[in-house]
């Protein structure tokens, strides 16, 4: 049986919802699928930090932050190296969300009722000069709310949109093949998944108890990245990082697995940039999980002492928060999967904040008592000190040779010795006998804290590691944690899906992530942070405006 509607969605996560909710304000009748049960409806964006990036916004003017959009664009250009054939669209886009986020954006965000937090993040700090890679100033707005803010009011609008007879959800809905007529695509077909109450973000069952086909004026594929299929992500893993980890932590629900990109290849669809990818080396495996592998990212400040599996100290500028894939780089050549962070009491206090909204209960309640507690409560926020009792990556003790007698313990491999460990912490502390210092890292603490959101909540005075009264001292295992796939499907700026020929499919459109967040590709190689969330925002709404325009009115 064939259900009709003027545009399918595939994939209710936020660039699906956000596409939705344009088609069904414009009048449009809309198809909603997407292979899990509905409490997973908003996908990856529910579970994160709710990171915005924008560029000359009033909380930057607040906190003395001086942005533009041209030095923006020059952030962005640097990070993303464009240097691909391919890079033509990735840099349109790139060059037209810029633009957003220096305009329209803020505006449209509060249109939609999302709220800011006032102090702005610095994520992604750089540190080889002025025309490398990193935000030159903080740009990293977090919602009110975290990932379920930003998820929320979309859900909502489409939510309305259903009661009006606009929008149709059909969840448990896996789609298997585009079908294509005369070139172009007009329609999907697929399986029914058996019904599942598992919580959200929790594994579900593939148990087909049926087929369907649908047909639509246009098709939207909105079913996001690779992050959950390491088979997957090591396929496409480039040689420039090095060889991919034996061991990898999943940063994503296990359903987030790549599928619709090569079902979109086979109606034509051309996909570029698959090596670009998005991985972060600060992870830690969840105590308390809820998907498989399920690791949590520590979104760290500046102060702890990073040391590989070997004990040796990293090259500046990869230093905890600077440079994510120059480290990732760096690591991988050091033929372990792991690293570590080692601080103190007073380190994890000020400066740890663990990625997504289920870690963040303050942001994500919208709890202003509770949030600034980061700024002047006696102890770690309840989540970091829950990792730090419960975590199988943390160990805490009173001195250094017990450390890191327990860290040998950890790992099973005694790859460290404590002497060298002892050289680098002692060296590392001389450094803070004076207000200046030879150490880049030293300087860059100093650094941070003349930003006024840094000295608040996001950077520790400067202390010596083995000062007693800061600790007691921590070691933190780091593993590599999947995230996000840079490339995707090539789309042009009205979001139509391009063949290897570089021209549009007609019927078919993308958005989100499995479109590289525009373009196949806009963060070029790399992402400034915030990025990711905007960049579903931003295509979603393209290809929903843009898909309503193309079908004309009634």
């Amino acid at each position: 049986m064939q259900t009709e509607a003027d545009v399918l969605v595939i994939g209710a996560g936020l660039a699906g919802l956000v596409a939705a909710s344009e088609l069904a304000a414009a009048g449009k009748s809309v198809l909603l699928l997407d292979q899990e049960p509905e409490q997973n409806m908003g996908g990856q964006a529910f579970w994160s930090f709710g990171g915005l990036f924008l560029v000359d916004s009033p909380e930057q003017r607040r906190m003395r932050i001086h942005d533009s959009h041209e030095l923006a664009l020059s952030d962005w250009l640097g990070n993303a190296d464009f240097d691909r054939p391919e890079d033509l669209w990735p840099r349109r886009w790139a060059e037209a969300y810029v633009g957003w986020a220096a305009g329209e954006k803020r505006s449209w965000l509060q249109q939609m009722g999302i709220k800011l937090f006032p102090v702005v993040g610095w994520a992604e700090r750089g540190g080889y000069g002025a025309r490398g890679p990193g935000n030159s100033v903080p740009r990293f707005h977090v919602a009110w709310g975290t990932g379920t803010g930003v998820v929320a009011p979309f859900s909502y609008r489409v939510r309305e949109a259903v009661k009006k007879g606009l929008v149709t959800l059909k969840f448990r809905h896996r789609v298997t093949e585009l079908t294509v007529e005369n070139g172009a695509v007009v329609g999907v077909r697929g399986e029914v998944l058996e019904p599942s109450a598992a919580e959200r973000g929790a594994a579900t069952s593939r148990l087909v108890v049926g087929e369907f086909s649908c047909r639509a004026r246009a098709v939207i594929v909105t079913a996001g990245g690779i992050g959950a299929n390491h088979e997957l992500v090591r396929r496409n893993w480039p040689a420039r990082l090095g060889t991919p980890p034996a061991h990898m932590l999943s940063g994503v629900p296990e359903h987030v697995d790549g599928l619709m990109l090569g079902i979109t290849q086979q109606a034509g669809g051309h996909v570029i940039n698959e090596d670009r990818m998005w991985h972060y080396v600060e992870g830690v495996q969840n105590w308390n999980p809820i998907w498989p592998r399920h690791g949590i990212r520590i979104l760290p400040g500046p102060s702890s002492l990073w040391l590989d599996a070997r004990g040796n100290r990293l090259p500046g500028p990869l230093y905890p928060g600077f440079d994510t894939l120059g480290t990732l780089k760096h690591l991988r050549q050091t033929g372990a999967d792991y690293s570590w962070f080692i601080l103190t009491q007073k380190i994890i206090r000020h400066e740890f904040a663990l990625s997504g909204s289920e870690q963040n209960p303050d942001l994500t309640n919208k709890s202003w008592r509770q949030t600034l507690g980061r700024a002047f409560g006696k102890g770690a926020p309840a989540p970091v000190e829950a990792f730090k009792q419960h975590g199988a990556d943390f160990l805490v003790r009173d001195t250094l040779p017990e450390l890191v007698q327990a860290m040998n313990e950890l790992t099973g491999d005694n790859l460290l010795d404590y002497a060298q460990v002892e050289q680098e912490v002692r060296a590392r502390d001389l450094q803070l006998d004076n207000p200046f210092s030879k150490d880049a890292q030293i300087t860059a603490i100093r650094g941070a804290r003349n930003y006024l959101g840094d000295k608040l909540i996001r950077t520790a005075p400067p202390h010596k590691l083995l000062d007693p009264t800061k600790g007691p001292l921590i070691a933190v295992r780091l593993h590599v944690i999947t995230r996000k796939s840079l490339g995707g499907l090539e789309t042009d700026l009205s979001g139509r899906v391009l063949d290897s020929a570089g021209q549009p499919i007609p019927g078919l459109y993308a958005a989100g992530e499995i479109a590289g967040f525009g373009g196949g590709g806009m963060h070029g190689y790399r992402a400034l942070e915030g990025t990711f969330l905007g960049g579903c925002l931003y295509s979603g709404r393209i290809a929903g405006r843009a898909v309503a325009e193309a079908l004309g009115g009634g």
